[in-house]
């Protein structure tokens, strides 16, 4: 008797603990597939795309901003950047036309134009900017191969032109016939360097053309200065012939019209001009007290007489 309480009680126990695991299994499924669902959404930003790969193949590209949503676990997404980016390219040697050695430093600015031809050609950023250099490197290589090496480096008698604009069409138009997505917007050389090798010999030989151009200028500043001296003599000498002849001039005038006053004056009083004449003359004369000897009946002494009386 005692045994067939026990059993039925065991199994009334038995009876709510399976109606409690009922539901717990059902909340755990809901929240598995609440995390599933939650974990295969995903948020396309502002400036980049969103690509979709189904078994590794490309289904959809996103490219504006938004939340999306993928098949979970057999497919998978990954982000690649819409904004421009730049790629810093490894300095290269490159041989001139005249077979001299230089090393070219330049960078890239691209973006992604194509996703889907980027992924489909070079399958990722890392190959994408490997296939790019490769391109910026074969045209620079190419376009100064054309020219001479002091056509590089000499800015006064450089001939690249804008070597820029033309290495970044030329780099375009690659990209685009072999369908890579990419889209250059500018390729630029930083810097033109010498191998280590050669650097001294042609730092010293422009050195040398500086020092010849720097005595070039020299020389023509010394003729120039030379011919405005001159100029500046021979201007002064007219200068002074013309105020010589024209104080020459002047005193002619002037002597001429005290002449002139003479004259009249003469003419006026002949007796009184004589007198006034040969007092000057007695000033002239008597000057330093000199000793004077003339005879006693002369008109000059006669006067003197008559003044000293």
């Amino acid at each position: 008797m005692d045994e067939k309480v026990i059993d039925i009680t065991e199994k009334k126990m038995q009876i709510p603990f399976k109606n409690m695991l009922r539901p717990l299994i059902w909340l755990l499924v809901v929240i598995v597939i609440l995390a599933i669902a939650i974990s295969n959404l995903f948020i396309v930003k502002e400036g980049e795309y969103k690509v979709v790969r189904q078994f590794g193949e490309v289904v959809r590209i996103y490219d504006e901003p938004g939340l999306n949503y993928k098949i979970p676990f057999i497919q998978t997404h990954e982000t690649l950047p819409k904004y421009k980016m730049l790629y810093d390219i490894k300095p290269t040697e490159v041989n001139t036309k005249d077979k001299k050695k230089l090393m070219i430093d330049n960078y890239v600015l691209w973006r992604i134009d194509n996703p889907e031809l980027m992924i489909r050609n070079a399958r990722n950023l890392t190959g994408a900017e490997v296939k790019l250099g490769d391109a910026v490197y074969s045209i620079i290589r190419a376009e100064l191969g054309q020219l001479n090496f002091d056509e590089i480096i000499n800015e006064e008698k450089s001939a690249r032109g804008n070597l820029n604009v033309r290495v970044t069409e030329k780099v375009n138009d690659v990209l685009k016939r072999d369908h890579y997505g990419i889209d250059v917007i500018d390729v630029r050389i930083k810097r033109t360097d010498l191998p280590e090798q050669n650097e001294q010999s042609v730092f010293q030989r422009m050195i040398s053309e500086r020092k010849s151009k720097a005595q070039e200028y020299l020389s023509q500043g010394d003729a120039e200065a030379t011919k405005i001296r001159a100029e500046t003599d021979r201007q002064v000498q007219e200068m002074l012939a013309k105020a010589e002849a024209r104080a020459k001039a002047i005193e002619a005038e002037g002597e001429q019209t005290a002449a002139q006053m003479y004259n009249d004056a003469y003419s006026k009083d002949p007796e009184f001009y004589q007198l006034y004449r040969t007092l000057q003359s007695y000033k002239s004369t008597m000057s330093g007290e000199p000793v004077i000897v003339m005879p006693i009946s002369s008109p000059y002494a006669r006067y003197l007489m008559g003044y000293l009386q």
